[in-house]
């Protein structure tokens, strides 16, 4: 191991102490939470030196970076839009930075670069992303991102001249787009961050080739920070969704026909259900938990002044519905079956037509589809095999190759299965195992574990380079089946939702026992790791039981969860986690938010937090102060340490050496605290 500073930087304590509901809560750092002043730069430059201090000197970093440059330089393939006999898709190229916008004529057609990010002549963090195609196929909307940050510009590209069009959308967040049906015009809803182009809660119309100022407001909202509009749309209609997220989230919808002037019809008024609306050719479908736990599929009647009728196109089953989409005449509709895949298909009245074949520890993903294609798009990964994208014909039944990732991965070396085991309450839970054929069967290795637990995310199995890079090197990777995500339905989410939150951490923590009492592993071999609610998962576990890990990697986690909800767009996340402004909940979160569970004196493990300035989703506050806290009270001899970087985000488009170098710091750091041979 690799000589450390014999402490790490001052983290200067100034103790702001808030009475929340009669109880005396001291925040040491809070200081940190400005992410601009001064002190809190000099604070991460600081951290910075000495976190490179340690990394950049681990044995076997070379090798390292070596091999996870022959995981990450490889072609790759997603973000695919049907349109017409088109596809138009993201590609990268191996050793590429970042991926280009490409489109393939017909489902074999050779592909074809339409947008190269080098060409803007921004640098290697620029990122580019295809969102929307106009209905003739002709014009492609599209966003361009810096970095890692949510945010991102909008511009349109004409696919038949091969230029870019001077309408744009500046700086921010793009809820909803649509194109007129005369492809001469669209609609938006658009959040902008830069003060003159601010319209957080209204949709306009822009008439292509004329000024942004001249664009003319369709839909109005009242003025509220907790409010959020939205936009939908089929060739006829546009559809404003109204959320407020106040107690509850209420939902209003309202429709509007394209050609018609006159006021937005109210179809559906401060629903307290889910109700995600989708137009399609003069009918109403929508997605809802009306009566239905699991989620359903109904068409929208309504009548003027009366309350919407919906009518079943796909019912409620006991198992959750996962995403639909619309292809042509069919209905694709995905499950999850316990901890596999189901995916079926309708006609549009919900006659069932088919299923897809999905295989055995297989996880498929239903991307897109279009109106005028029958084509089913579909991702399909498991834990030996990397991401590839196929092609479903309702009418043949088959699913067809489209393109796929290469991996230097020896998938025939490793195998999986499930165990089941018993948590705190007595609920038994399932979790898969996988590793190398051996490792797998019997005996104590070194383990790495993750999990998610929150928001219903059903965690089923995936391909990880970081799990196969350690799978290589003998390590057992665990996944626990915990609740808090949808594996078995709707009370599966629930009984770890909000104030049963700490269920989940009992779930996971009871998998960390299991394998070290049934013999798969030792605490000083065994380590966790999770990003955003599940970088939360592992602070928890990290704090509630630090002796039982050697090592923890927190990546743009949430961890002060008693001021969360108090920065971005957090308290849209009320319902999943409640807020300190709530009595109850603040009693419970108290007694588990990791920062505030940190403990003078305590021997903890080794810790790497990662994180950056442009996350907007999971503040970079959180690890911040989480990282002063831990190397304050810590009084082992195992390094804490933050990887930050200032154009970090919760979106993973940072250019490929940027995330090869950032993978070798993770692996590095594991393989030197669970002493793997490199």
């Amino acid at each position: 191991m690799p000589e450390l500073m014999t402490r790490p930087p001052c983290s200067p304590i100034d103790t702001v102490t808030d009475i929340l509901h009669g109880v005396p809560v001291p925040d040491p750092y809070r200081w940190l939470e400005d992410q601009d002043s001064p002190r809190t730069r000099a604070w991460i430059e600081e951290q910075t030196h000495y976190a490179r201090a340690y990394l950049d000197f681990i044995p076997g970093r070379r090798s390292i970076r070596q091999r996870i440059h022959e995981f990450l330089a490889v072609e790759t393939y997603d973000s695919v839009l049907p349109s017409r006999a088109r596809y138009i898709f993201r590609k990268r190229l191996p050793g590429q930075e970042q991926p280009c916008i490409c489109m393939r004529e017909g489902s074999n057609g050779e592909d074809q670069i339409l947008i190269n990010p080098v060409d803007r002549g921004t640098g290697n963090y620029t990122a580019i992303k295809p969102l929307k195609a106009s209905l003739d196929g002709r014009l492609l909307l599209y966003e361009v991102k810096q970095g890692g940050e949510r945010s991102g510009n909008f511009e349109l590209f004409d696919i038949e001249s091969r230029k870019k069009l001077p309408d744009a959308l500046p700086h921010g967040y793009l809820r909803g787009f649509a194109f007129a049906p005369d492809c001469k015009s669209f609609y938006y809803v658009h959040e902008g961050l830069e003060p003159e182009r601010h319209f957080p809660r209204a949709a306009y119309h822009h008439v292509l080739g004329t000024s942004s100022r001249d664009d003319r407001e369709v839909f109005s909202a009242e003025d509220d920070e907790k409010l959020r509009l939205s936009l939908t749309s089929d060739g006829q209609r546009l559809g404003f969704v109204v959320s407020r997220f106040l107690d509850k989230t209420y939902t209003d919808f309202y429709v509007k026909p394209f050609a018609n002037t006159s006021l937005p019809q109210a179809i559906l008024t401060r629903a307290t259900y889910v109700f995600v609306p989708l137009l399609l050719n003069n009918r109403i479908f929508a997605i809802t938990d009306l009566a239905a736990p699991n989620l359903r599929i109904v068409e929208a009647h309504f009548k003027a002044n009366a309350e919407p009728r919906f009518v079943d196109v796909v019912p409620a089953r006991d198992l959750r519905i996962q995403r639909y989409l619309v292809a042509g005449e069919y209905l694709a509709v995905s499950y999850v079956c316990g901890t596999h895949t189901e995916v079926l298909v309708y006609d549009l009245q919900g006659k069932r037509i088919g299923e897809l074949e999905v295989q055995e520890n297989e996880t498929v993903r239903l991307l897109n589809g279009s109106e005028d294609s029958e084509d089913i798009l579909f991702e399909a990964e498991s834990f030996a095999e990397p991401t590839r994208i196929f092609r479903y014909l309702p009418s043949s039944g088959r699913r067809v190759l489209w393109a796929s990732k290469a991996s230097p991965f020896d998938a025939e070396a490793c195998a999986s299965k499930q165990v089941c085991y018993r948590s705190k309450d007595g609920t038994k839970i399932p979790m898969f195992l996988f590793g190398q054929k051996d490792v797998l069967e019997s005996g104590s290795h070194p383990a790495i574990m993750t999990s998610y637990g929150g928001f219903g995310v059903p965690m089923t199995p995936q391909f990880s380079v970081f799990v196969a890079f350690l799978v290589e090197r003998g390590c057992l990777f665990a996944l626990p089946n915990i609740r808090g995500g949808s594996e078995f339905g709707h009370e599966w989410h629930e009984a770890a939702k909000r104030r049963n939150r700490q269920t989940a951490y009992d779930d996971f923590l009871a998998a960390a026992e299991w394998l070290v009492e049934n013999g798969r592993t030792i605490p000083e071999k065994f380590a966790i790791f999770g990003g955003s609610n599940s970088g939360l998962l592992v602070g928890a576990a990290l704090t509630q039981r630090p002796g039982l890990f050697r090592a923890v990697l927190c990546m743009v986690p949430m961890l002060d969860m008693l001021r969360y909800h108090l920065f971005d767009n957090a308290h849209t996340w009320k319902e999943e986690f409640g807020t300190a402004e709530d009595c109850e909940d603040f009693a419970v979160l108290a007694k588990y938010s990791p920062y505030h569970r940190v403990r003078d004196g305590v021997a903890y493990p080794a810790v790497m937090l990662v994180s950056g300035d442009a996350d907007r989703n999971c503040n970079p506050l959180h690890a911040r102060k989480m990282t002063a806290r831990l190397q304050t009270a810590n009084v082992s001899e195992h390094p804490i340490l933050i990887a930050y970087n200032k154009l970090r985000g919760h979106s993973p488009v940072l250019p490929l050496t940027e995330r090869i170098d950032a993978l070798t710091d993770r692996m590095a750091f594991l393989c030197d605290q669970l002493g793997i041979s490199v």
